[in-house]
């Protein structure tokens, strides 16, 4: 950490900063979440936009704070109904984790966001960097807030070779904002330095001859700025095989299941499906028999209608899409439903089960 710490003794911090926060104010994008520094919709929008790009938040940002205006609105909200709102986010973890620390702030904190490192880093789901972020912008608190924005864009300024993918690279950055940070306006500090990797220093072919500080910049300075940041790829994506079916009963609605309250996609809902495991378990009948062993449903597997392919950051899904019937009556209970195509909208479903309930649309429309 010497190393990179001794870099920043060849920058002069104040201009540094000056050129940073004036580019940032006369350059920064109209986002919605920045219409005020409300911890609250500082916290969702910082939850929402991790893994997710600022052009995809904006109107789930929009929807969720009309939905849940407030601490208390969130609070008393029913889960059903935040996910619905998170619908097609993905990560829904992200919004389970904020809700659960809401009520804690409503609880222990009287519905006022902590403005301490020690408290708030105790809310379910805020890492070191969304306590960073709530803090300086919503507080002004010179509190680093690291993201990969924030280590590229310091590893070009410094010239830092730690490899940002290891956790413990985090504390030589963090170090770096603390000695760098603006102490009379963090919060446009912080944000200077996550927009300018988003639009000028970005991943590949970094803007350099429009960069506000490139004159601070050490790997502008030796022409290594498309070097850095180092960082080591991650380990291949497990493929799962599965065969999803949209099945009707004889009144015409639609078989609906509810994923376990733990594990991936939690509490959301999704059409019956079965993991394939091996090449001949990919024949129709073969199918149909483990629809009836693994679930207890009695179906009759009409065609296919397509293919989807949805990755996580760990694992993709392979789906088979079929339409077909239930041929069993089903019981309905908090985990099986039948629904109408109207009742469906009430619903929070991943996205890759979106893309199936499409394709089960798109066929029904198409002329037999």
């Amino acid at each position: 950490m010497l190393i990179e710490l001794k870099n920043i003794n060849k920058i002069n911090i104040t201009s540094f900063q000056n050129d940073l926060i004036t580019w940032f104010q006369q350059e920064k994008r109209d986002l919605p979440w920045r219409k005020d520094r409300d911890p609250y919709k500082v916290w969702v929008s910082e939850i929402m936009l991790q893994q997710t790009r600022v052009d995809t938040v904006i109107p789930y940002f929009n929807r969720f704070i009309e939905w849940f205006p407030d601490i208390d609105a969130l609070a008393e909200a029913e889960e059903d109904k935040v996910l619905k709102a998170w619908e097609g986010l993905g990560y829904y973890s992200r919004v389970r984790n904020l809700q659960s620390a809401v009520r804690e702030v409503k609880e222990k904190y009287h519905g006022k966001v902590p403005d301490t490192r020690e408290e708030i880093a105790t809310l379910k789901g805020v890492g070191p960097y969304t306590a960073g972020a709530i803090l300086s912008i919503a507080y002004g608190i010179p509190e680093p807030a690291v993201d990969g924005n924030v280590m590229r864009v310091l590893s070009r300024i410094l010239l830092i070779w730690e490899d940002i993918a290891k956790v413990s690279t985090r504390k030589v950055f963090e170090e770096a904002v603390r000695k760098l940070i603006s102490h009379e306006d963090p919060s446009s500090f912080n944000q200077a330095l996550m927009e300018l990797g988003a639009l000028i220093c970005t991943p590949t072919s970094p803007s350099c001859l429009l960069c506000p500080v490139r004159e601070h910049c050490q790997a502008f300075e030796e022409g290594v700025q498309n070097e850095l940041p180092v960082k080591t790829k991650k380990t291949k994506t497990r493929e799962v095989q599965l065969a999803a079916a949209v099945l009707l009963n004889e009144d015409g609605k639609i078989l609906i299941h509810k994923r376990p309250s733990d594990g991936l996609l939690a509490n959301l809902w999704e059409f019956p499906n079965v993991e394939l495991h091996h090449p001949i378990q990919h024949e129709r009948g073969t199918i149909m028999d483990l629809f009836e062993n693994s679930l207890g449903l009695n179906v009759h597997l009409n065609k296919v209608i397509g293919q989807i392919e949805h990755v996580f950051s760990h694992l993709v899904w392979k789906i088979k899409v079929y339409i077909g019937t239930i041929n069993n009556k089903i019981e309905e209970n908090s985990e099986w439903k039948l629904v109408s195509t109207e009742e469906l909208e009430e619903y929070a479903f991943p996205v890759s089960y979106q893309k199936m309930y499409k394709l089960f649309l798109k066929q029904q429309r198409t002329p037999k």
